[in-house]
């Protein structure tokens, strides 16, 4: 079974939306853009989440120690780096972190950064979503998920994939279909306005990720 990752959470209500609707895992962005949390905003908003929703925070170019801070302050569970990171930024924070780290590989058309390999060795995930020059994610720019199978089959080995990039509840049976992620990650396809969640849409999201692993 796949399984959903609600992101870009700013209200209470909709992470308990999430839980209610079985996701798997909950995230607060703290890497800037509309949808940026303090930790202490994130601490409320995913206290409307159970202990059953893994809690993901979203970081960009980030000092360890501030991620870290956060890590404690929202409690999170997984820190999911964005900044284009690589190999030694996973290590980096490991040495501090206990919890599991993943990493953003961020394709251009079909094309995974060079470096794509050495994330899936050292992240306990990769998480696939499409470079958009300036911005770090929640754009809804889709993948070309077809072109980027053949590339992903070859790194992936044994390691845990997550996709983004433009999901939304009409296309994201076909990109599991293809792709065959673990968990699909959705932001602004699920969105009346940029951080703010239609109840709706979610639902309609998690039941089209269900039909197409039926």
């Amino acid at each position: 079974m796949v399984s959903v990752k609600f992101c870009g959470l700013t209200r209470r209500e909709d992470a308990a939306q999430a839980a209610a609707l079985g996701a798997s895992h909950v995230g607060t962005i703290f890497a800037g853009g509309p949808r940026h949390l303090t930790p202490e905003q994130a601490a409320m908003v995913l206290e409307g989440a159970t202990t059953a929703q893994a809690r993901v925070g979203v970081f960009g170019v980030d000092a360890i120690d501030r991620i870290l801070t956060t890590v404690e302050t929202a409690r999170l569970d997984i820190v999911q780096l964005h900044g284009d990171p690589r190999a030694s930024d996973i290590r980096a924070i490991r040495a501090k972190f206990s919890g599991k780290i993943w990493a953003v590989a961020r394709a251009e058309g079909s094309l995974l950064p060079e470096w794509a390999a050495e994330l899936f060795r050292e992240a306990d995930a990769v998480l696939l979503d499409a470079h958009v020059s300036g911005k770090l994610g929640g754009t809804g720019v889709v993948l070309e998920w077809g072109a980027l199978a053949r590339s992903v089959n070859d790194l992936r080995g044994d390691a845990t994939l997550v996709l983004a990039g433009g999901l939304h509840p009409g296309n994201v049976a076909e990109a599991v279909r293809l792709l065959d992620p673990a968990v699909v990650d959705v932001s602004s396809g699920v969105e009346s306005a940029p951080g703010i969640k239609d109840h709706r849409k979610m639902r309609a999201f998690l039941e089209a990720v269900q039909g197409a692993a039926q």
